[in-house]
Formats: C-alpha cells, sequence, structure tokens
C-alpha cells in the first residue's frame, strides 16, 4: 500500500527534560485499520494527543493527506476529516440516543446547538440519524435517554455521534476500556461495521483487542517505536513480548 492518510515525521514531545514521544515516525494507509498499543507508560496516550492537536510537538511534523497539520488546532483539524472519538463527541445524559445524533448531525452541517430550535426543523435529521444509530447496533434504544444506557452502549452512542461529523480518519482511544468481555466484542464488531470508507487509528492496550481487527499495529514503548506489522509479526517478536511481560496484557502476547 502507497497511500498513507496519515504520516508523522520524527514526532517528538518532551515535558521538561522527559521524553514522552521519541522521534516515531508513523504512516496510516488509507482505508485501513491501525492500531497503536504499548504497555502502560509506552507513550501511547502522549502520541495520540499529539496526533489529535490535543498537544503540541516539541519537534517533528505531521501530515494529513499530504497536507502539514503541525500547527494546527484541534477544531481545524477535525474539519478537515481528522476526528477523535470521545472528545470531539457531545453526548448528553437526559436527550435520547436519537436526539444527540440529531444534535451532532445539526453541528456537522454548519448550525450551533440550538436546543430552542422547533421540533419540526430538528426532525429533518431524524432518518439520518436513524441511520447512524442502526449502523452501531442501537437501533432498538432510539427513545432511550442517553444516562441510562449500559457502558458499552453508551460508547456505541459516542462513536455514532463522531460518524455524524462524516469524519474521513477516525481516532479511537482506548474504545474497550472498561468493559467486560461482552461490550468489549460488541465494540470490535461495531468498529468492524463502520470502517468502510473511513480509516481507523485505535490507541489499545491489549494486543488480544486488535487480534483479527487491524490490519497494522505499531507498538511503542517509553516513547519509541518498537515494532510494527500485523498480528501475527509483533505478537511473535521477542522484544514485543519483553515489554509486556509483568503487565496484565502479557498473556494476550502469549495467547
Amino acid at each position: 500500500m502507497t497511500d498513507p492518510i496519515l504520516e508523522t515525521s520524527g514526532l517528538t514531545r518532551e515535558f521538561r527534560g522527559f521524553v514522552a514521544v521519541n522521534e516515531v515516525d508513523l504512516r496510516v494507509q488509507r482505508g485501513t485499520i491501525h492500531a497503536l498499543i504499548g504497555p502502560n507508560g509506552a507513550g501511547k496516550t502522549t502520541c495520540f494527543n499529539l496526533l489529535t492537536k490535543f498537544l503540541q510537538p516539541t519537534r517533528g511534523t505531521m501530515r494529513f493527506e499530504g497536507r502539514d497539520i503541525s500547527g494546527l488546532a484541534p477544531a481545524a483539524v477535525a474539519r478537515l476529516g481528522l476526528v477523535r472519538s470521545f472528545q470531539i463527541s457531545a453526548v448528553f445524559g437526559n436527550l435520547t440516543a436519537l436526539q444527540n445524533v440529531r444534535l451532532a448531525l445539526q453541528r456537522a452541517r454548519g448550525g450551533s446547538f440550538d436546543f430552542w430550535r422547533a421540533e419540526t426543523v430538528l426532525n429533518r435529521y431524524n432518518g439520518r440519524a436513524r441511520e447512524l444509530l442502526d449502523a452501531v447496533g442501537l437501533s432498538e434504544f432510539v427513545d432511550t435517554p442517553a444516562s441510562q444506557l449500559a457502558y458499552g452502549r453508551k460508547r456505541a452512542l459516542e462513536i455514532a455521534t463522531t460518524l455524524a461529523l462524516e469524519p474521513k480518519m477516525l481516532l479511537l482511544d482506548e474504545p474497550t476500556a472498561g468493559m467486560t468481555h461482552g461490550d468489549v466484542e460488541r465494540i470490535v464488531a461495531l468498529i468492524r461495521r463502520v470502517r468502510e470508507n473511513r480509516t481507523i487509528l485505535m490507541v489499545e492496550h491489549n494486543l488480544s483487542v486488535v487480534e483479527g481487527l487491524c490490519d497494522t499495529i505499531t507498538v511503542l514503548t517509553r516513547g519509541r517505536v518498537l515494532a510494527e506489522g500485523d498480528y501475527a509479526t509483533v505478537s511473535r517478536d521477542p522484544e514485543v513480548i519483553t515489554a509486556y511481560l509483568g503487565s496484565d496484557a502479557a498473556g494476550a502476547v502469549h495467547g
């Protein structure tokens, strides 16, 4: 594959002399699911915050669809189609699933969150909102307030509101964190469903979550790229196994 949608070169972030991300070169190919993984303290969260522009790099460059975005703000990057889920999305607990997605659609079309608008005006978004809810497996919860959704379904709703922004590239920050085994399986299946015509980059801790899901896996440790490849390649890499030993993800490497 030779069509990277997102590239970094020498991406580095220092905090008062501590190098959290160290000369990371990353190439995410268009139309793939790419995982950024590593044990606790590997620097993946800092790297993710750099990619989504919630942190500025100490040095290094980033390009999205060939455009240098190194100096852009998060909102400007989101307008280009690089959208971070669970941060950009807005889920209101007292509103139903349908109302939440409808508000996101309203925002995506250049409007503001006008809660006072007549219901007849907002109803024009209902069709697309229902399509998005169906896409994430929430068609049965259209009229359920977000606060009453189980944790995994609330995460699915957040993904639906993010998809309303029509991202070219969707960035997921540990989408299965804190979930039960059943919820993890549902979110993994959801990511598979929504990948069509999109590129997905996800930060994850556990190799077992990305097994069979991701086309490419980049493993970080101590802020550097340790290994990269498909699951079969990285899960058998001796350095990767060593990096995970002693963490609660070690079993995933040996599995």
